[in-house]
């Protein structure tokens, strides 16, 4: 009898190993540590310190005003260079700026800029910037550099027109009406003949500076101009010492955790085997968030983390809603395979319903939070959706894994 039930457990785990639910998890694990640790994990501002920037409109504005200027800002700050960057809007006048890793007054001028363009020659607007089609990358020599950009035919045209005549005279160029450079009409502008490309010169006390100058011009002629005055009203740094001491807290709490879960498990079922596939569905069901946030580049915040974290609850709650329904009332010796997995399918009954009243509730917070970005909605809407990936990870994978197991091995 004991040899039989050797080979029936036996039996049992080479049907779990086979088990193509089983083999996708571990594809997918596999895949979710390569994308970790070659991707890495998007840190958001709260564990990687940097900078929040509150900006102020000079008046009320309506939604697709305020649209237009997240829009420019987030485009700026792309283009700049700067990476982790959260731009929303905080009611109809004013805007949040989160930068992940990155001091303030590296950006607050790119920020802060309206970015205005105007091309004048005497008291005439030969080109604004909405004549602007596209800008070529910075020429620099020595302390020295230029910024090429082409204009439509439209406005190549209009510039030839009023230069027409006027060879040798300046053309003065504003970027929010500060004069930056003043060319002289060349001759054959001045004889009508239109040309679309033109270019801002200017100098700097030294090379770096000069590098500097002309990526914040670039930037603000690629970006174009924002559709009203701003105002930086707030600057502030966030420390990633913070993030590091949250971070050991964290690590503590999570060690703590699963000793606790693991000691409840043992007194209630008396069964340290279940243990370990209880703890393992859980460390899985992590690295599969974190690599599916790794492939996405989601930040990886405090209210992710506090997402991660319902999910994975709601991950331990289910598995133990599968241990009950298979084991409550009976030892595990006297289970029979049909029974076990009527009460499997009883379980996942439970499961489905509850992490479908979760998601509905988690759905308007991500909705209201990605469509209008305010500030708080748009860090719920974050942990809204964090936990939505852990709660899709659990119910399409790592469930179905631990009821098969269940299933094949503790019958």
């Amino acid at each position: 009898m004991v040899f039989g039930g050797e080979i029936m457990k036996q039996k049992g785990i080479m049907e779990f190993i086979k088990d193509r639910r089983v083999i996708l998890l571990v594809v997918l694990l596999i895949g979710s540590i390569l994308a970790i640790s070659t991707i890495g994990i998007q840190q958001g501002l709260d564990l990687k310190g940097g900078s929040l920037i509150q900006i102020q409109l000079e008046k009320p504005v309506d939604t697709a005003t305020m649209n237009t200027v997240t829009s420019v800002l987030d485009k700026r700050l792309n283009i700049f260079g700067v990476k982790d960057v959260k731009v929303r809007s905080s009611g109809n006048q004013n805007v949040i700026v989160e930068i992940a890793g990155v001091q303030p007054d590296e950006v607050s001028r790119i920020v802060g800029t309206p970015g205005k363009f105007l091309a004048k020659i005497g008291n005439e607007t030969a080109l604004t910037g909405v004549d602007i089609v596209s800008v070529e990358s910075p020429i620099i020599t020595d302390t020295q550099y230029a910024v090429p950009f082409k204009v439509s035919v439209e406005g190549a045209n209009k510039f030839a027109e009023i230069a027409k005549g006027k060879a040798g005279q300046p053309v003065d160029m504003y970027l929010d009406d500060k004069l930056i450079t003043s060319p002289e009409v060349s001759p054959e502008l001045a004889a009508g003949n239109p040309s679309t490309s033109v270019q801002i010169s200017g100098g700097a006390d030294s090379k770096e500076a000069a590098e500097a100058q002309s990526k914040e011009l670039e930037t603000l002629l690629k970006s174009g101009a924002l559709p009203v005055k701003v105002t930086i009203v707030g600057v502030s740094s966030v420390s990633p010492d913070l993030g590091d001491q949250f971070g050991q807290g964290a690590l503590i709490a999570g060690i703590l955790a699963v000793l606790a879960i693991s000691a409840i498990i043992i007194i209630r079922y008396r069964a340290p085997l279940l243990v370990m596939p209880i703890i393992f569905t859980t460390l899985a069901e992590l690295v599969l968030i974190l690599g599916i946030a790794a492939i996405i580049r989601w930040n990886i915040d405090l209210a992710a983390i506090a997402g991660i974290i319902a999910a994975i609850g709601t991950g331990v709650d289910d598995q133990i809603i599968i241990t009950d329904e298979v084991l409550k009332g009976k030892s595990l010796k006297e289970q029979k395979r049909r029974r076990t997995k009527y009460k499997i399918k009883s379980a996942f009954f439970i499961i489905f319903a509850s992490a479908g009243t979760l998601v509905a509730a988690m759905l308007p917070l991500a909705y209201v939070g990605f469509s209008r970005g305010y500030t708080g909605i748009g860090v719920l809407s974050g942990f809204a959706f964090t936990t939505i990936i852990g709660i899709a990870v659990g119910i399409f994978i790592t469930r179905p894994v631990y009821a098969k197991f269940i299933e094949d091995i503790m019958d």
